[in-house]
């Protein structure tokens, strides 16, 4: 009988808590259903997704979740592998596809050698070149956060493996649009090298133009940089917005016509109140809506923060998602997804225990 077990089952060993567990999950595991925000999600091999900070990219009828890689001890908070990716048919049950973009381990002179910081990535499809490109928040090793470099990849396939291209500043020696009247120190302090470009994310809109959004002038300000045509530089066109409001975590989507925000402000790992805004250009001007939270923990965003917002166009449906960030031990950090909805044309994120959904 043991016997039997051992050929059907697999032992694995994680951390959860801060403490190690021994689970065994044999070859078939029960189907999820619903949504349970803040708790443990297993994939299909009944073992905890790792993909923080992630963001969603849809195709076919699949999705594909990707992520950061996180390990346990705060040795985690670094890059040890790469960017995880899994996908799914329905939103609940996701296969572990492997990893799509790894962390260089041999090459010290590599921007992504192990131990660099790796974050947020966001996947998005040219059509124009057929290719899938990835940009993540990127951080030499060594260094801290003091180098807010973007990473940019590129690959054939949605799940990878991706090949590394480069990393840079957006936009050196190019001013932006709009006015010049407010504090500029950091913008000037950098034009020669590059904006600085930290949390972020990637949006593209229905003409298939593509928006880099990122968290700059040491996160003081949110920048909006449009990209080239095959989604691999800068067209030199860019905006600052939020100037001095400290926003992070940013997530932008669209609804009727109308443009919308989501971010935080920031307050290291620990959570605070949400962000909102809309506008109905992604050019501004950009009102700021307040906090779109709404039951227990709401002023803390549900003790998560945000990092992407998915439309399932099907159903006209919003997904709110954010990460409990956990520094002490990264592989524990859990996920909320919350449902948004709208009142008088502001998102509207309502807690709840579990909610589902039938896609």
């Amino acid at each position: 009988m043991m016997k039997n077990m051992a050929m059907r089952c697999k032992l694995m060993l994680f951390g959860i808590y801060g403490t190690v567990f021994l689970s065994v999950f044999c070859g078939c595991t029960d189907k999820t259903s619903s949504f349970r925000p803040g708790a443990v999600w297993a994939d299909t091999d009944g073992v905890p997704i790792n993909a923080h900070g992630g963001g969603i990219y849809s195709e076919n009828g699949t999705y594909y979740w990707f992520g950061e890689y996180k390990t346990e001890g705060r040795a985690g908070n670094t890059a040890q592998v790469g960017v995880s990716v899994y996908s799914s048919v329905d939103l609940y049950n996701w296969d572990n596809r492997g990893i799509a973009l790894q962390v260089n381990k041999t090459d010290s002179l590599s921007d992504i050698i192990q131990g660099c910081i790796m974050e947020r990535p966001k996947v998005i499809f040219n059509k124009k070149t057929g290719l899938y490109v990835m940009y993540f928040h990127l951080e030499l090793r060594g260094q801290g956060y003091n180098t807010a470099r973007t990473g940019i990849a590129v690959s054939k396939n949605v799940i990878g493996p991706y090949r590394y291209l480069k990393s840079l500043r957006p936009n050196a020696g190019i001013m932006p649009d709009g006015s010049y009247n407010d504090s500029m120190d950091y913008l000037l302090r950098d034009l020669s090298k590059g904006q600085m470009a930290r949390d972020m994310t990637l949006f593209v809109d229905d003409d298939g133009k593509a928006y880099h959004i990122y968290a700059s002038e040491e996160n003081t300000t949110l920048h909006i940089a449009e990209l080239t045509d095959d989604y691999l530089g800068y067209t030199g066109r860019y905006q600052r917005f939020f100037i001095g409001r400290y926003m992070e975590a940013p997530t932008l989507f669209k609804r009727d016509g109308c443009y919308y925000f989501i971010g935080s402000g920031c307050t290291g790992w620990a959570p605070n109140a949400a962000r909102s805004a809309r506008a109905t250009s992604i050019w501004g001007p950009w009102q700021e809506l307040g906090n779109p939270c709404r039951g227990e923990n709401a002023e803390l965003t549900f003790g998560a923060q945000s990092t992407y917002v998915l439309h399932v166009p099907e159903k006209d449906l919003y997904i709110f998602m954010a990460d409990r960030w956990t520094p002490a031990n990264p592989i524990d950090a859990r996920y909320v997804w919350l449902p948004v909805t709208f009142e008088d044309g502001k998102p509207v994120i309502e807690w709840r225990e579990t909610w589902k959904y039938q896609l």
